[in-house]
C-alpha cells in the first residue's frame, strides 16, 4: 500500500519537479562565478530510497531516470557519484546527473546479478550493538544502514533491503528502517521500575534508549507524548522512542534516583568508621544469631548516635536490634526491637557496637538495611542474612554439573552392513493406508547452509518475502524442512555409546537415562539404529522399532536372527527423528493450493446464504444476563466441600450420561450458555461468512470447549448433509472433545469416530473412549461417520486412502492457537473452497505451537492460523469490537477469583473479562490465615535462592524453591480445620528437574497426589490451588544475558497461563530482584506489592520506591 501512495504522489509531483529542472538546467547554463557556491559534488553517495519516476541520495539529493548514466538501473543500497544543483526556490538538491561507482562494476556479471540484486525482508532485530547488528539472526546490518535517528534495540520490527553474497553464504542489509512507528499524544505512564516502565499498559520503555528533554525522568501518572514504534518486548507490541512530558503527577517531586541514595547512605561521614558494608549470617530455619556492627569516632568532634533502626526492607522482619553500648561498658540483655533510640555519645577515638538479632523466618537470602542516625547525617549498613532447611540437603545436587558434550565422532567404517528387522505386526488390523504421502526430504544445499551455520536467506530466499498465497508453498516448506534439521541434531544429542540391552521374553530392552523427561521424545514406532562394530572397520548396522515404552524402559523389535544370538556385547545407539508429521504438513501444503484468498488471506467478507434458516426461540437476553449475575453467590461460614470445588467453573461439568430428548430446532442443547456462546453458535449454524474461518476467541475459563461442543451438536442435528472434522494438536484436547460429546447425551454412539495414530496403544484411553476408537481403525470407514475427531496430524491420513476434497463440510480446530500453520491445513486442505466451514477456537494469547529451531520460530513457524488471523484487518478489534460475523470473543470467566483475573485482564485482554465463578469456591481461602491481605487470595513470596545443576541434565533446580512449596502444600493440605485435597492442588515448574525435586519432597510428605508440572502440563486445566515456582535466582547477569537465562520464563504466553489456572489462591514463589527485569512479572511484582500480597525477602528496592 505505501508502495502504491508513493507512485502516486511521484506522478503528481512529477510535472513541478520536471519545471524546476528546466529552469534550473537554464540557470547553470548561465551561471555566474558568484553561483558556483550552488553546485555539488557528491562523490560516494548511497541510493536511499526509490520510487518508479525519482529517488533520492543520503535521503537529501533528488534525481529523475533520465539523470542517470547510460540508463542503468539503480536499486536501494547502490553505490553513486552525482553532480547536483540547488533549487533555488526550495532550497533542496536536484542530481543533473548521476553515475553509478565503478567499484560495483568490478565483479563478474554472474556475481554482480545476485549481490546487487536488492530484496526485501521483514523481521525483527535479534541482537545489536555499537558496530550493527542482525535481523532474523541471519541478516548482517552495519551501523551506516540504519535510518536518520533510529536506534534499533531488541526485538523491534524493521523493514530491510539486503543483498546477498553466494560466495560466503551470507546476507547484508543496506537500508533499514522501522516498519512502522506512531505518535501517541496525553498517555499517562502506569509504571515504572527501574530504567523500565510502561505507558497506558500498552507501550514499553527502557530509559538507555528513550530520547527525553534533559532533566526529565517519567514516573508514574506523568501525562506524555510518545512516538512509538513496532516492537517485540515481552507482552508489549510497541516501544517508546522519544517522550515529552505533558502533565507531570503529583508524586515527581519526591522520585529520586534509588541507587544513588543507597549509595549516599553507605558512605562514612562525620569522621566515623562503621563496620564493612556487608554483614552477613548463614542459619537454618528457626534459628538465631547476633551480628556485631562496630562505630568507632576517628574524628576530632564529639558524635551522639540518636537512634538505630531497621528500614523495613524485609518484610519478615528478620533482622532487629538488641542493645547499643560502648566497648568499655559491655552489652547488655535486652529484646531486640525494630527501632531502638538510645542517645550515645561517642568521643574521639572511642569505640561503640551495635547488637543486632537475626531470627531465621524465611528461605534463601533476605537483605535489611540499618539506619544508624547521627544528629546532623545518618549511615547506613547493608545486613544479609541466608536461611536453608534440612529438607534443602536432601536436593543437592548427586553430582558436580558438566557440561553434555557433543557425542564422539567416531571414524567412518570401511563398510556397513544393515540388518532390518521383519515387518511391524500389525496392531490395527483393519487400517488400511495406501501409501500416497511424498517423502519431502530436506535439499542438500538447505542442510548445508545450516551445518555450516551460514545466512539460509541464500539458499532459500523465499524465507524474506512477505507470506501471501503465492510464497506459503516455498516459505513453509523451508521453515518445516529447518524445524527437521534441528529435530535431528537434538535427538543425535541422546545417543549412546557401549549402551547393554536385556533379553525379555518376547523383546531386548534398551534403558533410555532421561527418557521419562521426554529426552529424547520417543514414540511407539520410532526407528532405532544398533551399531554393532567388528574387525576389518566393518560396522553391523541392525535397525530395531519402538514396540514398548516403560518410564526409561525402551522394548524394541531385532531381527530374530540377531536376538538369539546377543549375549550383551556394548553397542552404539542411534535415535531417528520420526518425519510422518512433517511429511503431512508438507503434503497440505500442497493440498492447499487450490485454496482461494478468502480463506487463509482474507481481505474482504463474502456473505453467502446461510446454511440453516430456521428461527431461533425467544431469548430473553436481559434475563439471562440477570440469571449470570446472579450465579455469584457467596457464602459465609460454611466448609469447603467436594461438590463445590468439582463445580467451581463452567469449563467442568457434570460428565455423568442420561438420555436426553433432543430439543427442538431453534433451540439450544445447554440452556445454561451465555449470551455470547448462544452468539458464537448461532453464526456458526448459519455459516455465512463460510470459507472464510470463523474465530471462536475463549480467554481462560470462559467455557470454549462448551460453545464448541454446542455448536458441533447443533451442526449434526440441524444440517442434515453435513460431515464434521474436529481435530486438535494434542491427543488430549482430542480426547476431552471426544469424552464431552460422549457425555452429552445427544449422539448416537455410531455418529462418532475417533482416530488414532496407529502407534497410540489402546491402555491409553480411557474405557468410554475405546467403543469410538475401534470405530476409527478402519479408516476409509470412519471417514463416513457423522462425526470424526482426530488431531491434526491424524487427520493426514485421510490423504492416504485418496479422500476426496469436500468429504468434510465442516472442520472444527480447537486448541489452535497451540498448532503451526502447516499443522493446521492438514484438516483444512480436505475442504470444499467454496462452501466448507472452518471454526478456529483457541485464545492466541496462550500458548502457541511449540517449536525447537529458532531460525524457524524468528521467520514465523511459531505464529498459529489463528494468530496470525487475528492480525488481519478483517479479524481486528476496532471501536465497535470484533465483527460479529467473524469472531466472537467470550468475555464471562467462570474460573477465578477477580483478584486473580484482574492483571491478566489488563495484561492481555483490554480488561474486558468479567467475573462470574461461583463465590462458593472461589472466596473459600480469602480468610486463610497466611494471606498476607485478607480477601485477596495472592501471595508472592520472594525467595532470593540458589539455582543449581546436576551431572550432564542441562534442567535447573532451586532447593530453597522446591522446600517453600512443599511447605505451602503441607500448611493447605494439613493445616486441622478444613484440610484442601491434595488433588486440588497444582504446582508449575518451568524446568523438569525442578518438577522432580519437589515430586521427592512431596512423596516424603505423604502428599504424592498433588499435580506437578510444566505449564504445557496445565494447559486447558484448572485447581483450587495453584503455586509457581520460577527457579532462576542468579542476580549477577546483565540485562541482555538474563534474557537469555530467563528462555521461556519470559514467554507471555506461558505466563499468562501459569496465572490463570487458580480458582481461589494463586502463591508465585521467585526472586524478585531476578524477575522484575522481565516485564510479564514485573506488572505482577507491582500489582502484588500495591496491594500488600508481597513476602519473603527484600523486595528491589526500585520496587520500595514505585
Amino acid at each position: 500500500m505505501v508502495s502504491v501512495v508513493q507512485c502516486l504522489m511521484s506522478r503528481l509531483l512529477w510535472p513541478l519537479w520536471r519545471r524546476a529542472q528546466e529552469e534550473e538546467q537554464r540557470l547553470r547554463e548561465d551561471l555566474m562565478p558568484d553561483g558556483v557556491a550552488q553546485i555539488r559534488q557528491v562523490r560516494t553517495g548511497v541510493v536511499t530510497h526509490l520510487c518508479v519516476d525519482y529517488g533520492l541520495i543520503d535521503h537529501s539529493v533528488f534525481f529523475s531516470p533520465t539523470a542517470v548514466l547510460g540508463g542503468a538501473a539503480l536499486a536501494v543500497g547502490d553505490t553513486v557519484q552525482a553532480l547536483a544543483v540547488r533549487d533555488g526556490e526550495h532550497g533542496q538538491w536536484r542530481a543533473i546527473r548521476v553515475e553509478r561507482d565503478k567499484d560495483s562494476w568490478e565483479s563478474s556479471q554472474s556475481e554482480s546479478d545476485n549481490q546487487d540484486k536488492l530484496r526485501t525482508l521483514i523481521g525483527t532485530v535479534t541482537s545489536c550493538d555499537q558496530d550493527g547488528g542482525y535481523i532474523n539472526q541471519t541478516t548482517y546490518f552495519p551501523r551506516s544502514a540504519l535510518c536518520e535517528g533510529f536506534e534499533p534495540m531488541k526485538g523491534d520490527w524493521v523493514t530491510a533491503h539486503y543483498v546477498v553474497c553466494p560466495v560466503e553464504w551470507s546476507s547484508e542489509a543496506k537500508a533499514v528502517s522501522p516498519l512502522r512507528y506512531r505518535r501517541m499524544d496525553g498517555v499517562s505512564v502506569t509504571c515504572v521500575l527501574s530504567k523500565t516502565g510502561v505507558v497506558e499498559d500498552s507501550v514499553f520503555f527502557n530509559l538507555d534508549s528513550l530520547i527525553v528533554p534533559p532533566g526529565f525522568r517519567p514516573t508514574r501518572g506523568d501525562l506524555v507524548n510518545l512516538v512509538v514504534l513496532e516492537s517485540s518486548q515481552s507482552l508489549y507490541s510497541w516501544r517508546a522512542l522519544c517522550m515529552t512530558p505533558l502533565q507531570r503527577s503529583a508524586q515527581c517531586s519526591e522520585q529520586k534516583e534509588p541507587d544513588a541514595d543507597l549509595q549516599a547512605l553507605l558512605q562514612e561521614k562525620g569522621g566515623l568508621q562503621v563496620s564493612q558494608q556487608n554483614q552477613s549470617v548463614c542459619l537454618l530455619m528457626g534459628d538465631c544469631s547476633e551480628l556485631l556492627i562496630w562505630v568507632q569516632n576517628c574524628g576530632s568532634e564529639r558524635q551522639q548516635l540518636q537512634r538505630c533502626v531497621c528500614a523495613g526492607w524485609d518484610s519478615a522482619q528478620q533482622f532487629s536490634v538488641r542493645s547499643v553500648s560502648r566497648c568499655e561498658d559491655g552489652g547488655t540483655e535486652a529484646p531486640p526491637v525494630r527501632m531502638l533510640e538510645e542517645p550515645l555519645d561517642i568521643h574521639p577515638g572511642q569505640k561503640m557496637c551495635v547488637c543486632v538479632c537475626c531470627t531465621a523466618k524465611t528461605l534463601g537470602r533476605s537483605s535489611e538495611l540499618l539506619l544508624l542516625h547521627f544528629s546532623s547525617f545518618t549511615i547506613g549498613r547493608r545486613l544479609e542474612l541466608s536461611v536453608s532447611s534440612v529438607e534443602e540437603q536432601l536436593l543437592n545436587p548427586s553430582m558436580p554439573y558438566c557440561s553434555p558434550s557433543a557425542p564422539a565422532q567416531l571414524p567412518q567404517p570401511l563398510q556397513v552392513l544393515t540388518v532390518s528387522a521383519p515387518p511391524t505386526p500389525l496392531r490395527l488390523t483393519r487400517r488400511h493406508l495406501p501409501n500416497f504421502l511424498g517423502n519431502y526430504g530436506v535439499p542438500q544445499a538447505l542442510r548445508e547452509c545450516v551445518e555450516a551455520q551460514k545466512d539460509v536467506l541464500v539458499v532459500q530466499p523465499a524465507l524474506a518475502e512477505a507470506l501471501s498465497l503465492r510464497t506459503m508453498l516455498p516459505r513453509f516448506s523451508a521453515l518445516l524442512w529447518l524445524e527437521e534439521l534441528q529435530a535431528e541434531r537434538e535427538i543425535r544429542e541422546f545417543s549412546l555409546t557401549g549402551a547393554i540391552l536385556r533379553r525379555g521374553a518376547v523383546y531386548l530392552h534398551l534403558e533410555v537415562p532421561g527418557l521419562a523427561e521426554g529426552r529424547p521424545s520417543l514414540f511407539i514406532g520410532d526407528k532405532v539404529v544398533l551399531k554393532k562394530p567388528c574387525s576389518g572397520g566393518v560396522v553391523i548396522e541392525y535397525i530395531a522399532y519402538v514396540t514398548e515404552i516403560s518410564d526409561e524402559d525402551v522394548s524394541l523389535r531385532v531381527n530374530a536372527e540377531f536376538q538369539s544370538s546377543y549375549l550383551g556385547e556394548p553397542l552404539d545407539v542411534e535415535f531417528s527423528f520420526n518425519r510422518l508429521t512433517m511429511r503431512r504438513c508438507h503434503c497440505a501444503l500442497e493440498q492447499s493450493k487450490h485454496f482461494g484468498e478468502n480463506i487463509l488471506f482474507p481481505s474482504m467478507l463474502q456473505l453467502q446464504a446461510p446454511q440453516w434458516s430456521g428461527e431461533w426461540g425467544p431469548q430473553e437476553e436481559q434475563d439471562e444476563e440477570l440469571k449470570d449475575g446472579e450465579q455469584t453467590q457467596t457464602v459465609t461460614g460454611s466448609a469447603l466441600t467436594a461438590e463445590m470445588v468439582s463445580v467451581a467453573t463452567q469449563t467442568k461439568t457434570d460428565l455423568s450420561v442420561t438420555e436426553k430428548r433432543i430439543p427442538n430446532p431453534g433451540q439450544f442443547f445447554n440452556p445454561d450458555l451465555n449470551a455470547a456462546q448462544k452468539q458464537a453458535v448461532r453464526r456458526i449454524l448459519s455459516g455465512e461468512s463460510r470459507p472464510t474461518p470463523y474465530v471462536l476467541f475463549g480467554p481462560p475459563g470462559t467455557g470454549k470447549t462448551i460453545t464448541l461442543i454446542e455448536a458441533i451438536l447443533q451442526v449434526h442435528h440441524r444440517i442434515s448433509c453435513s460431515r464434521v472434522l474436529v481435530c486438535t494438536p494434542s491427543n488430549s484436547a482430542a480426547d476431552l472433545i471426544c469424552m464431552r460429546l460422549h457425555h452429552s447425551g445427544f449422539l448416537h454412539s455410531a455418529s462418532l469416530a475417533r482416530v488414532n495414530a496407529t502407534c497410540r496403544p489402546e491402555e491409553s484411553m480411557s474405557e468410554e473412549l475405546r467403543q469410538y476408537a475401534r470405530a476409527g481403525e478402519d479408516i476409509r470407514h470412519a471417514s463416513f461417520h457423522r462425526i470424526v475427531v482426530s488431531t491434526c496430524s491424524s487427520a493426514g491420513m485421510f490423504y492416504q486412502i485418496g479422500l476426496r476434497v469436500g468429504h468434510f463440510t465442516h472442520v472444527f480446530v480447537d486448541e489452535a492457537g497451540q498448532a503451526t500453520e502447516p499443522e493446521t491445513l492438514i484438516p483444512l486442505s480436505l475442504l470444499s473452497e467454496t462452501s466448507g466451514q472452518i471454526v478456529l477456537a483457541g485464545d492466541p494469547k496462550q500458548l502457541g505451537p511449540v517449536v525447537k529451531s529458532r531460525l524457524a520460530s524468528v521467520f514465523g513457524l511459531g505464529v498459529s492460523l489463528l494468530e496470525r488471523l487475528m492480525g488481519n484487518s478483517l479479524y481486528a478489534c476496532g471501536e465497535r469490537g470484533f465483527n460479529p460475523l467473524l469472531v466472537t470473543k467470550l468475555l464471562y470467566n467462570y474460573r477465578s477469583h477477580e483478584a486473580l483475573l484482574d492483571l491478566p485482564s489488563r495484561l492481555f485482554y483490554a480488561g474486558e473479562l468479567c467475573v462470574r465463578a461461583q463465590r462458593a469456591a472461589v472466596d473459600s481461602l480469602c480468610h486463610w490465615n497466611k494471606l498476607p491481605t485478607r480477601g485477596f487470595p495472592l501471595i508472592f513470596h520472594g525467595v532470593r535462592g540458589s539455582e543449581m545443576r546436576e551431572g550432564c541434565n542441562p534442567s535447573w533446580f532451586n532447593p530453597a524453591e522446591a522446600v517453600q512449596v512443599m511447605m505451602y502444600c503441607c500448611q493447605l493440605a494439613k493445616r486441622l480445620y478444613n484440610p484442601i485435597s491434595a488433588a486440588d492442588i497444582g504446582v508449575i515448574a518451568p524446568y523438569r528437574k525442578q518438577v522432580e525435586k519437589i515430586r521427592v519432597l512431596l512423596q516424603r510428605v505423604g502428599l504424592g497426589e498433588v499435580k506437578v508440572g510444566s505449564v504445557e502440563e496445565f494447559q486447558g486445566q484448572e485447581f483450587l490451588i495453584m503455586i509457581l515456582s520460577t527457579v532462576r535466582s542468579n542476580e549477577s547477569l546483565l540485562n541482555e544475558e538474563l534474557q537469555c537465562m530467563l528462555g521461556f520464563l519470559s514467554n507471555p504466553k506461558r505466563f499468562n497461563v501459569a496465572i490463570t489456572r487458580a480458582k481461589a489462591l494463586l502463591i508465585v514463589i521467585g526472586n524478585p530482584h531476578v524477575l522484575i527485569k522481565e516485564p510479564c512479572f514485573s506488572a505482577l511484582l507491582q500489582y502484588s506489592y500495591d496491594n500488600r500480597a508481597f513476602i519473603g525477602c527484600d523486595p528491589p528496592v526500585a520496587l520500595q520506591n514505585s
